[in-house]
Parts: structure tokens; sequence; C-alpha cells
């Protein structure tokens, strides 16, 4: 029996993978945390009996949540996915990441680490999953680049007016994937496409004009690789990220899954779309943020955090998001080669500074 840690259990990756974890039947779960819904999580130590659980981003400094498990999943939303994933990197744990935050704000530092402590990330994530698929035992030098498909989100077709109108309702309702609603509005604004593109760069050492973002409205095809002889290799399944849950967590095997094969037939046509950017300015603020580096990128990722949260809260407009993080990014003075604590520096004045706004 393998001991896992699942942080971040309440949300909808965790109680997933929890899902898995009972079918899969040969994993321990020595502890759990959750951010807010301590309801959820007495039901799963009840059921689960973990050693540890922790409340809050405070209990995710628990290091013991991390030290007594051989496999770490961090499922936890946002910035506070970053101080367990570089404490679980230097405990050279298994990782199961599906926190692409920690990796947005903090690749350089997390590259680093990772040439120190033999830790390994198996992404989580159902593109980071498909792409890593796709290259795993692959001669890096023979890949021409990376396919990063897109659903588009719910406004792809909006115009600005459109955009101008819609309500959290409308955002909420993604086509193809059921998702906690942090993700479902960062999916809506490309943000989410712009953070995978950064992610993908750090996971997989591919520069950034070498990752292309397809449309792809039936989100089966999860992403593609191409290689230098004109061959791509794509990763194909359902929309249930139990599919990429599974394969983190039993890498390098692959088992039995509960979800429903996917039938070709039935599925009728494929489609794939060039992305344009001009409705979504928040993607080309994440590909901003990359080519400054620095402290640039938490910057971004908290400026989101917390004008998503007031547009969810009925504060601001959904156009007004891709503003607050602009304004906040051209605010702030930008550290090269940036440590730990200045990264966490950057996103508390960053919060700080977005929460004062109007």
């Amino acid at each position: 029996m393998k001991k896992i840690s699942v942080l971040g259990s309440t949300g909808s990756i965790g109680t997933s993978a929890l899902d898995v974890i009972t079918h899969l039947n040969n994993f321990k779960v020595i502890g759990l945390s959750a951010n807010k819904n301590k309801s959820l999580l007495k039901k799963q130590a009840k059921k689960f009996k973990p050693e540890i659980t922790a409340v809050g981003r405070s209990g995710l400094k628990n290091i013991s949540l991390i030290s007594k498990a051989d496999v770490v999943l961090i499922s936890v939303v946002g910035a506070a996915g970053l101080i367990p994933l570089v404490n679980a990197i230097k405990l050279k744990k298994k990782i199961a990441l599906a926190n692409k935050e920690a990796i947005v704000i903090a690749g350089d530092l997390i590259a680093e680490l990772l040439k120190k402590y033999p830790a390994k990330i198996i992404p989580v994530d159902s593109e980071h999953s498909a792409i890593f698929q796709c290259i795993d035992g692959k001669n890096p030098k023979e890949i021409s680049k990376i396919i990063l498909t897109a659903s588009g989100g719910p406004f792809r077709n909006y115009s600005k007016k459109d955009l101008s109108e819609v309500k959290v309702k409308d955002v909420l309702k993604h086509p193809t994937w059921k998702m906690g609603r942090k993700i479902t509005v960062d999916s809506a604004t490309m943000i989410n496409k712009g953070f995978e593109v950064i992610e993908a760069h750090y996971l997989f050492g591919i520069p950034y004009e070498k990752i292309e973002i397809v449309i792809h409205p039936q989100s089966i095809v999860h992403s593609a690789v191409e290689f230098v002889d004109g061959s791509i290799i794509s990763q194909m399944s359902r929309t249930d990220m139990r599919i990429a849950i599974q394969y983190a967590l039993t890498y390098p095997e692959r088992k039995i899954s509960t979800v429903k094969k996917l039938d070709l037939p039935s599925l009728g046509k494929l489609e794939f779309f060039n992305f344009s950017t001009g409705n979504f300015p928040c993607f080309e603020l994440a590909l901003t943020s990359a080519r400054i580096g620095g402290t640039m990128p938490a910057v971004l990722n908290a400026a989101n955090e917390v004008a998503v949260k007031k547009f969810l809260e009925g504060k601001i407009r959904f156009l007004q998001i891709p503003k607050f993080i602009e304004k906040a990014m051209k605010k702030h003075r930008v550290k090269k080669n940036p440590d730990l604590e200045d990264i966490l520096d950057a996103d508390f004045e960053t919060r700080k500074f977005v929460e004062e706004m109007k």
C-alpha cells in the first residue's frame, strides 16, 4: 500500500482523486487538507481515516502532510499550492500536480529545485497529462512543437458587446468540463490557457514559440505533440478528470479505470480551429508576464485571483477582470531572479492593491 496525501481534498479534483483511490484499492490515505469545507472534510476523514487533516492555507504548511506520504496530490487552487510544492520537492516525493499556478508564479525557482532534489512531478491537468503521455520516453530533440487544445470556453463566438453583458451564471456554464468556480472563470477569460502555456514551458522544457493553441470544441483530444518528421501524436479520452488523475497516481503503470471508454464512431466529428486572442486580453497578459519574468507572473496570478473573486461576488463585471490585472502589472516593479520570499511578497502586495481597487 502506497501512502498518499491529498491536498485540496474537497475540491473537484480532490473528490475525483478520492474516487480514483477508492477504485484502485492500493493507496492508504494518510493526509487530507481542505480550504473551508470542514463538513465534507469531516466526511472524508470518517471514510478514509487519515493520520492528519488540515484546514486553511496555514494547514498546508503542516510538513507532516507531505513527509509521511509516498505520493502527494496537490490540487489546491491558486498560489496556495506553492509552499506545499516546494516542500514536496525538497522531501523528494512523487508529486501528482493539479495546481498550475505554483509553476506559473515560480517556474524558475521550481526548475532549480528539481535539479537539486530527485522529486518527480506528474502533471494532472488534462492537457499536460496528455503531453506527458505523448512525449514519455521520446527524445526531446525530436519534438517540433506542442499543441495545447482549448474548448474555447462558453464565449468563443461572442462579440465585445456580448462579453460586456455576461453574468456570473453565464460564465459558470462551461461547455464541456465540470470544474470549480475559479477555474471555470479562468477558462472563460482564457487566462487558464495562458497559465497552461507557461506550465508547459517549464514542465517540458519547450520554448514558448514552440507551443501552439488550437481550439477544439469537443475536448476529446486533450493535447498533441508534433515531431520533426511531421508525425502528430495525441491523447484522447472522455472529459473526465479521473483518467488523468489515475495515470498520475499509477505512473508508469496503467490500471483499469471506472471511466466509460471512448466510442470513436459515436463522436461524429472532431473540429479544430485557429485561436484568436482578440477577445481574450487575459491570455495576452499571461504571455506578457512570462516574457517579462521575475516576479511579474506572481503579480499576474495574484491580481487574477482577487479579480475573479470580486467577479464571482458580483462586485465587478466580467470585462473588468483583465483591466484589474493590467493595472496591477503596470504598477509592479519587477524583481529579477526572485527567491521564494520575493515571490510571496509580490503576491501579498498585489492582492492588497487589487482588493482596494474599485
